[in-house]
Parts: C-alpha cells; sequence; structure tokens
C-alpha cells in the first residue's frame, strides 16, 4: 500500500479536529486485526467525530482518489479491513461515533451511532425496558457499524435474525461525499427499492454507515440456559424439534459444544465443567420469556431423554452458572482456547440448510481424518440456523508443518462440501479478503454481475474499501 501525500493530510487535518487524524505510532494499534494479523505495514487512521467529519473526509478523499477502508470495532474475522495494495488510502475509524441518539421505548427503536458496541446498545435497551436482541463473544469490542457491515448474527438468531433483522434504518455516506439519512422507523414501507439492504452486508464496499435505527423487543426477563450431553450429531435435528414443540417461541440460542473445547476452556481458565458425561456433543440451549421456563426445559428435558437424545443434563440455577455455561461457548474458538497454532487453522463460517447439518459435520471430520490426520478437527456453533464454525488446526509443534502442507487440500475439500450442500462459507464474518476468491462458485456469474453493477452504480471510483468480497470480474 502507499500513505496518501501531505496535501491530504493536511486536508484532513485542516477539515476535521486535532484528534482526528493519526499517523505513524500513533496509528499502529489500528493496524492489527483479532487474528493479531497487520491489516497494513503503515496508514493513515483518520477517526472523524461526526457525521460531517465523516462525510468531510469521504469528500477529500474522493477529490484526491484515496481509498477508504472503514473499520468498526477492529473484530472482525475476514481481513475485511486490510489496506489495498494498489492506490494510497486511509483507515476510516468510527469509533468516535460512538453516541446513542435516541431510546424510544413506544417505537420499539434504538438509534445509535456507528462506533456504539452492541453491548451498549444491549445495555441501554435494558435500562429502558426492552431488549436488542444481536449477541455474540465480541459484543464488548464489536460496533453497531461493523455488524451491519457484515449482517453480524450469533447466538441469537434462531429466535430474532441476523443483524439485518434488527436494522429498521440506517445512515450513510456515499462515494461523493453526501449524506443519506434513511433512517426511518417503519414497520411496514413498500414504496420503493429497500435501499439499506444494500449497505447491511455490503462490508464497507458501498458505503460508509454513520448510524442507524435498530429494532427493540419485548424483554425477557426469565433467561435459563442448559447444557445437555447429547448421543451424537444425529440427536441435533430431532432435539432442535423438539425445544419447538415443548418450548414453542421460547428457543433463543441452540448451540453445539464439543468435549474437547469445553476440556480446552477449562483447562486454560478458570471456568468449571457443568457435566463430564463422556459424550463427544453437548447442546447449549437458551429459553427466554417474560414468564420462568423453568416447566418449559423440563418438558423438554423429559422429551429428549425418553427420545433416547439426551444422556444427562445441568440447568443452570444461578447467575454464575448461567455465565459459566456462556463462557465456555464464547471461548471455544481457538483464538481463544487452542492459544499456541491457532493462526495456521482453517477457522470455518460456513452454513448449511438445519437439516443438513450433521452430513456437513461428518464429512468435514472424514476429510480431515484422510486429508489432514495430524490436525485436530471439531465443530460448534449455531445448530438453529445451519451455522458451524468448524476448526481444522495443528495443535502440536510437531504437526505444524505436515499440515501447512495439506492446508490448500483440505480449504479446497470444504469449498466442495458446502457448495455440493447448498451451503454459504460466510454466515456472519463476512468474505472480506479471506474469502473472495474462494466464493466465486457459490453464486452464478449472473449474479456476480449484478453486484458488480450495484458496486459499479454507487462507487463508480472503487472509492470504498477495494479488492474486498467481490471476486475479480
Amino acid at each position: 500500500m502507499s500513505l496518501p501525500s501531505s496535501e491530504v493530510i493536511d486536508a484532513l487535518r485542516a477539515a476535521l479536529d486535532a484528534r482526528a487524524v493519526l499517523v505513524g505510532d500513533d496509528a499502529t494499534s489500528f493496524l492489527i486485526d483479532p487474528r493479531n494479523k497487520p491489516t497494513a505495514d503503515e496508514a493513515v487512521v483518520v477517526r472523524p467525530a461526526d457525521t460531517a467529519g465523516v462525510a468531510a473526509t469521504v469528500a477529500i478523499c474522493a477529490e484526491h482518489r484515496v481509498a477508504v477502508v472503514p473499520q468498526g470495532g477492529n473484530s472482525g474475522l475476514s481481513y475485511g479491513t486490510h489496506s489495498p495494495t494498489d492506490r494510497p488510502s486511509i483507515v476510516l475509524s468510527v469509533a468516535r461515533l460512538d453516541q446513542i441518539i435516541s431510546i424510544d421505548p413506544d417505537r420499539w427503536t434504538i438509534t445509535a451511532e456507528a462506533g456504539v458496541t452492541i453491548e451498549a446498545v444491549q445495555q441501554a435497551a435494558h435500562a429502558a425496558g426492552r431488549k436488542f436482541a444481536p449477541d455474540w463473544g465480541a459484543r464488548g469490542s464489536a460496533t453497531v457499524g461493523g455488524a451491519i457491515a457484515t449482517d453480524a448474527g450469533g447466538n441469537n438468531v434462531v429466535r430474532y435474525g441476523n443483524m439485518r433483522d434488527n436494522v429498521m434504518g440506517i445512515e450513510a455516506v456515499l462515494a461523493d461525499g453526501s449524506v443519506w439519512d434513511g433512517r426511518r422507523a417503519l414497520v411496514k414501507d413498500s414504496s420503493g427499492y429497500d435501499l439499506k439492504h444494500l449497505f447491511i452486508g455490503g462490508e464497507g464496499t458501498l458505503g460508509i454507515v454513520t448510524s442507524a435505527v435498530l429494532k427493540l423487543v419485548p424483554a425477557t426477563p426469565h433467561e435459563t440456559s442448559l447444557l445437555a450431553a447429547i448421543t451424537g450429531l444425529d440427536a441435533l435435528r430431532p432435539l432442535l424439534e423438539l425445544a419447538h414443540v415443548h418450548a414453542p417461541g421460547l428457543i433463543s440460542a441452540f448451540e453445539l459444544l464439543p468435549d474437547v473445547a469445553i476440556d480446552r476452556v477449562v483447562e486454560i481458565s478458570d471456568a468449571t465443567k457443568p457435566i463430564d458425561a463422556g459424550t463427544e456433543y453437548y447442546a447449549l440451549i437458551k429459553l427466554a420469556s417474560s414468564k420462568p421456563v423453568d416447566d418449559d426445559i423440563a418438558s423438554f428435558l423429559e422429551a429428549g431423554a425418553e427420545a433416547g437424545h439426551i444422556v444427562d443434563a445441568v440447568v443452570a440455577g444461578t447467575p454464575d452458572q448461567e455465565a459459566n455455561l456462556w463462557f465456555l461457548r464464547d471461548h471455544a474458538p481457538p483464538t481463544s482456547c487452542f492459544v499456541e497454532h491457532q493462526e495456521h487453522g482453517l477457522k470455518l463460517d460456513t452454513a448449511v440448510p438445519v437439516d443438513r447439518i450433521e452430513d456437513f459435520v461428518r464429512s468435514v471430520l472424514d476429510a480431515a481424518t484422510e486429508i489432514a490426520p495430524m490436525a485436530l478437527a471439531y465443530g460448534f456453533g449455531h445448530v438453529g440456523d445451519g451455522n458451524l464454525h468448524m476448526m481444522i488446526l495443528p495443535t502440536a509443534d510437531e504437526a505444524v508443518e505436515p499440515w501447512l502442507e495439506v492446508r490448500d487440500a483440505m480449504s479446497d475439500r470444504i469449498d466442495e462440501l458446502v457448495f455440493g450442500l447448498d451451503g454459504t462459507l460466510s454466515a456472519e464474518h463476512g468474505v472480506g479478503l479471506l474469502l473472495r476468491d474462494r466464493v466465486g462458485p457459490q453464486k452464478s456469474e449472473l449474479e456476480w454481475q449484478m453486484m458488480r453493477a450495484v458496486k459499479a452504480a454507487l462507487d463508480p471510483s472503487d472509492l470504498f474499501n477495494p479488492e474486498k468480497m467481490i471476486p475479480a470480474g
């Protein structure tokens, strides 16, 4: 990459406040992603304090043909904030757009700037007697803007949907520096194209989201989770159906946790293993309601045991026990629990139709046994929406070199399996650079042409986040 000229830097400093433009060592902390990978050797980081500052930054960059790489909480996992290699660029951080603009309980909405963290939105909603449903492990650092850009999912999708389903309207800065205010709090509006959806999941390639009207849902003061030791992967689909039958409308999360990940989290942390039934897999399920859910849980567990799918189970009876269960889930990724060699692993964000989950997991495990017997393979994640995070990584020093020799072959096999099951390589983390050159077969060439046409119409100079998401035509 190359840095913008001193003329551009001076123009940015003149247009913004003294804290807004960072260079050199001051910018370094913005250039390391969650996988400890550098997003650039060096960069100019611009931190506007408001929408007008974002618009001024974009206008200056457009005038001088300097690319704009947007950054939210820098918690993304798909190399979506790496600087381009073929032109000058800046990193535009929305970290200082950190205000909750309004909370409207009667409208069931909250309006927040792009740099507000998901956790802060959740807390503000709770204080107003409402709930903001999207939730995932990086809630304390992930921002509204980044979550919208990747159409983030997380633990509660089975009941409340992805980020897309929880955004009612957005404000965004376009490629010429103009500001589109589409922050409407309308449940129904059929007056034309719903343009906000172009930006949700657009990974910052069409514009910079600066604030959004987010949907709130009724508070669920009675939230209880259970961890069930299950007989195997073939128990997942019938258990999900039993959960819907015995706790209709109450399931907010239905997660798969492998024993190997639970043991590892316990080994390296203060977490406790609440149950040890000797099974390979556990189901972590949360029920949430305005009323107690104890009877619903009991009914589900009884039905699951009678059907021969549940070996044993534990129900969280205190806030500490609840927190412990979700600590195990939040730290199941190898970035948290297999720290020694996790940087070499394949960490998948795949999704398949819910009824193909068992087929997919078994196929990946079989492929790993065949291609990469020196590596550990395990899967965890969101059973309720088909988004399983499969992981293949070396866990011993002597396994690293032979694993790296077969990693590409393993990656190719996984792609074949995903596409063969009508799945996606990116369910909630985005495409970025990581998957850009792999997702081509997932869509028809006509569909890619339609996406390129949208990009060309809204960003004809390829100003925003170039080289991301869309394969080269």
